[in-house]
């Protein structure tokens, strides 16, 4: 393969959104960029969506940025291969792919490593696999590796009908396993429902555990995937049965709690969790990996598709981001380049 293979006739900008200073959804700007090209195992992309997350609006809010990311939002992509770096082999030109970036996603054109790169099933549209990288390398490593869930087991999914917490209950149901999920309001209770869930739970009307306590007959679940944090902690811990794995996403209610050992030494339970971006390169490519022998399938047949709540243009990314900020959100919320 020659260095570099690419489709002819290239722009030589990108429209791409930055935060040009620390603040809220007002700071993020549209700006030209010269058009980036792939390295040694790379491609560049033509973007047709990128996915909106809540990492973005802590970056956007002034969190500092690994070494050597650019500064262009956005941590996932989809769209069609438009160049190909040195020593790429999976992909071609005109493939249609699904990446995990470490930054790039809103812009016309990002390049990926080939490698934490998908392939678009059939049937799954380039501008709703935007939704797919983020809560597909996070549900399996968490969900599958570290919270270990199997068939027949029961797990409690709160946040249940974000766009990570909606993925996370297709592939569990996908898996075999019984789901039990909260989320805040009728709606979010109505799109539980219909998703299939075992018992969908208000968190503004009832108490969790209880009911967790009434569905197992008091032995309580298998698993907790958790983004709540704070005082949900402990309570997780209290519906989690013998040998139950509780798995942190997130803290949205405060990241320091108080733990009493004796719950976690009597049930013999499991804390876990970790975070996607900061995974070094190697990782990221064995989970990559895992995704393609195992969850591309349930893709492919339509057992687990992204929810999306909102699509928008990239030149309303300010407004994406005050729609995730507020909570509102059933599913994932994306920027469709096409309308920029």
């Amino acid at each position: 393969m020659t260095a570099l293979s690419r489709v002819n006739a290239l722009p030589d900008t990108t429209l791409a959104i930055i935060a040009r200073q620390p603040g809220g959804p007002d700071v993020l700007q549209c700006v030209e960029r010269p058009m980036p090209m792939p390295q040694s195992g790379e491609v560049l992309i033509r973007v047709d969506a990128a996915g909106v997350n809540r990492p973005d609006l802590m970056q956007r809010s002034g969190m500092p940025l690994p070494s050597g990311v650019t500064d262009v939002l956005g941590l996932e992509a989809a769209g069609v291969v438009v160049a190909v770096g040195e020593g790429v082999n999976a992909f071609s030109v005109g493939d249609r792919i699904m990446a995990l970036l470490n930054g790039g996603g809103y812009a016309q054109y990002c390049v990926a490593l080939a490698d934490h790169c998908l392939p678009v099933p059939a049937g799954l549209s380039l501008a709703d696999a935007a939704g797919v990288p983020e809560a597909a390398f996070t549900v399996w490593h968490n969900l599958f590796e570290l919270g270990r869930l199997n068939a027949g087991d029961v797990v409690l999914i709160h946040g249940a009908a974000s766009g990570v917490g909606s993925f996370a209950v297709q592939c569990a149901h996908a898996a075999g396993a019984r789901v039990i999920a909260t989320a805040g309001g009728a709606e979010k209770v109505a799109l539980l429902e219909r998703l299939g869930v075992w018992r969908a739970i208000d968190r503004h009307q009832e108490d969790f555990v209880a009911v967790v306590a009434q569905c197992t007959e008091g032995r309580g679940v298998d698993v907790v995937l958790d983004n709540v944090g704070g005082p949900y902690v402990a309570r997780n811990l209290e519906a989690l049965a013998y040998g139950g794995r509780h798995v942190s996403l997130s803290f949205l209610q405060g990241a320091k709690i108080e733990l009493d050992l004796q719950t976690v030494m009597r049930k013999s339970l499991t804390l876990t969790s970790s975070t996607l971006r900061p995974k070094s390169r190697e990782e990221k490519a064995r989970l990559a990996a895992c995704l393609r022998e195992h969850l591309l399938p349930w893709l492919a047949n339509a057992q687990v598709r992204p929810l999306i709540h909102a699509r928008l243009p990239l030149s309303e990314a300010a407004d994406a981001h005050r729609l995730l900020e507020s909570n509102a959100n059933l599913g994932k919320v994306l920027l469709i380049m096409g309308a920029a």
